[in-house]
């Protein structure tokens, strides 16, 4: 999908979804350099650890943590 199109549509999201204190509750997250399938190894372990960091808050009720490897 295009940038500008995956961007167009996480606005929409946004902007449909904010708390009333302004925050949101969803991520984005981009890698200009691949495509639909993450191949690049340190893309796919950023990949995989906001992966399971999203599963951890949503499934386990874990406090949300920003995975280590974003920086």
């Amino acid at each position: 999908m295009p940038i500008g199109e995956s961007l167009r549509l996480w606005w929409d999201l946004l902007s449909r979804s904010k708390a009333e204190d302004g925050s949101s509750p969803h991520k984005f997250l981009f890698f200009p350099d691949e495509n639909h399938w993450i191949l690049g190894p340190g893309h796919a372990k950023v990949w995989y650890a906001t992966v399971f960091a999203f599963l951890a808050h949503h499934v386990h009720g874990s406090p949300w943590q920003r995975p280590g490897l974003l920086g």
